[in-house]
């Protein structure tokens, strides 16, 4: 069952340190303030943390959690949680700022400023999901949407952003490039960047996006019975990663689980950090299966985080990500079937393939008593995609 799973998979060694990053870079307040909120959205719903007690029972491990965010917002995605709330924080701070008084959350929610909104354009580059959340929350309250996309993005992702009211502009470039684009067209013509990522002088939508998935985080907490022992957590920007941990900490204190971080070997960023001991951009030459997870260009403010919280960094291969992915919509292990897209799956398919190892295994610190959570954070965002892996694709 697990022979794909049979891979090399590069390590690094992560120095994890008493900080105060998780405190400081997020907040309590920040990620309170965004529980609050996005709880009172129309639709709000837990999303499910799925056993994977099959799996676990055949890999060695003591359990292993799966938060799915596939139900998300009917979204798709863990992204539905920032976005969308990174938007309603710039359309607060830019309204307040013309109107002259404090403007709260809940008048914007709830339409009171529609015809304002319409004049504030906000605007992002994406791989997908972010964009898709953005779109979202800009098509609630009432303002314009401008989404970047790079050459590797599917259709499909872009049509499901064209359909949320999105203006959708697909560059030749990668997603990096996208990035500057976005930045660039934004300054020329006064639109406001609702980045998932940070740089020098650019903070405020990064750190909402980030404070927003810790909804995705406390519910997680507040299903478990006990602490994880360890959490996988998927690279990209950083962004998700970093909040997750600094969720973990803020909530567990001492008892907060081992944190690994995952990345696809095409689009190493987080760990040539960790290896250089900085934040370090990674020079994509082919794009990885894993789109959401296609990023050059750690965010700063996430490597904050992840520098002082992170014991592990791991690279996994493109070739075991589409077998994850159809484990468990198979239900080859017995356990509830789950569809997950992509990216969502690059934690899981790191933790399998560790136990075909004895010595990754022991690396981790992965045994009989260990308790896993993973963040699932994709549904199937591409049908097309997710039909050709099911045929059989490894490779899409």
């Amino acid at each position: 069952m697990f022979d794909k799973f049979a891979v090399a998979m590069s390590h690094a060694a992560g120095s994890p340190k008493a900080g105060e990053a998780a405190y400081t870079v997020l907040s309590e307040q920040d990620f309170g303030n965004a529980q609050a909120e996005i709880t009172a959205w129309d639709g709000y719903e837990a999303t499910p943390l799925v056993s994977l007690a099959g799996l676990a029972g055949k890999i060695g491990v003591g359990r292993i959690d799966y938060k799915h965010e596939g139900p998300r917002f009917g979204l798709g995605s863990f992204k539905a949680l920032g976005g969308s709330y990174a938007a309603l924080r710039v359309l607060q701070r830019e309204l307040s700022a013309q109107l002259g008084q404090d403007v709260s959350l809940e008048s914007i929610r709830k339409g009171e400023h529609r015809e304002a909104c319409a004049g504030i354009t906000l605007v992002s580059a994406t791989d997908g999901n972010h964009g898709r959340s953005l779109a979202w929350g800009c098509q609630r309250f009432g303002a314009p949407c401008r989404i970047y996309i790079h050459a590797e993005v599917s259709e499909g992702r872009a049509v499901a952003m064209r359909e949320l009211g999105a203006e959708v502009i697909r560059i030749t470039g990668d997603y990096d490039e996208s990035v500057l684009l976005a930045k660039k067209e934004a300054d020329e013509n006064g639109w406001f960047v609702v980045s998932d990522t940070s740089w020098e002088g650019y903070t405020e939508p990064p750190r909402d996006v980030m404070a927003g998935y810790s909804v995705m985080t406390r519910e997680a907490c507040e299903a478990l019975e006990h602490a994880p022992t360890h959490v996988f957590l998927q690279g990209g920007v950083g962004g998700l990663a970093a909040s997750v941990a600094a969720g973990l900490r803020q909530y567990y204190g001492e008892n907060a689980p081992r944190v690994v971080i995952v990345e696809p070997e095409l689009a190493a960023c987080l760990f040539d950090s960790a290896r250089n001991g900085k934040a370090t951009n990674f020079a994509i030459q082919e794009e990885t299966i894993m789109a959401g997870l296609s990023c050059g260009e750690p965010s700063e403010m996430a490597w904050e985080i992840l520098a002082e919280e992170s014991s592990d960094f791991l690279t996994i291969p493109d070739s075991i990500v589409a077998p994850t992915v159809r484990l468990l919509a198979n239900s080859e292990t017995g356990d509830p079937v789950v569809e997950a897209g992509e990216s969502a799956v690059a934690g899981l398919a790191a933790v399998i393939a560790a136990c075909q190892s004895a010595e990754m295994k022991g690396t981790l610190g992965l045994d009989a008593e260990s308790r896993v959570l993973l963040i699932g954070s994709e549904g199937v965002t591409d049908p097309a995609i997710f039909a050709a892996i099911m045929e059989g694709k490894d490779h899409v």
